[in-house]
């Protein structure tokens, strides 16, 4: 029987997914079929459509986990509402998982994103609560431009030094 989590299925969407992120770092979307995807990874056409729409879902999927993981790295500090500015544990995050970032860059997903929290307190304090949308906008942009060249780069600097970059170019902004 085909349920839901069992493991055959479990181990099938692995393969599809590691598969389409392979792809993906030599194709673009647009250029991967479901054909070519289940050719790579070993499986039937029925078995990927048992689980995605399209290529399309495929990707939305791994954007909306990818995000999940991120969401749970502060779901402590989100729940007691404080935040500790704590960016060693993201970078960490993304150097583990460094095929998936790039991943979601390529795809674009970076744009589409939305902050879901952002910390009203360190807004009256540094910005007198003013252009708040202005100070996400720039943060945002500004810290997915640094992660894209961290990733480009292969990240050889360690998490701890990209920490402290971020730190500097907020120069002292940011509670330690």
């Amino acid at each position: 029987m085909n349920t839901k989590n069992n493991r055959r299925r479990r181990e099938s969407v692995a393969r599809i997914e590691k598969a389409f992120v392979e792809l993906l770092q030599t194709r673009e979307l647009n250029e991967i079929t479901v054909s070519g995807l289940c050719k790579q990874c070993g499986l039937n056409r029925s078995t990927f459509y048992a689980n995605y729409l399209d290529i399309y879902d495929l990707a939305d999927k791994i954007r909306r986990d990818l995000e999940q993981d991120v969401s749970r790295l502060y779901e402590e500090e989100v729940a007691q509402g404080f935040n500790s500015n704590d960016y060693l544990r993201l970078f960490r995050h993304i150097q583990e998982n460094a095929l998936f970032y790039r991943t979601y860059f390529k795809l674009g997903y970076d744009h589409q994103h939305q902050v879901a929290m952002y910390d009203t307190h360190q807004a009256e304090r540094y910005f007198d609560n003013r252009h708040i949308a202005y100070h996400i906008a720039f943060f945002k942009s500004g810290f997915n431009a640094i992660v894209k060249m961290w990733l480009e780069g292969g990240c050889r600097e360690t998490p701890e030094e990209m920490e402290e970059i971020i730190r500097s170019e907020y120069q002292g902004r940011l509670e330690k």
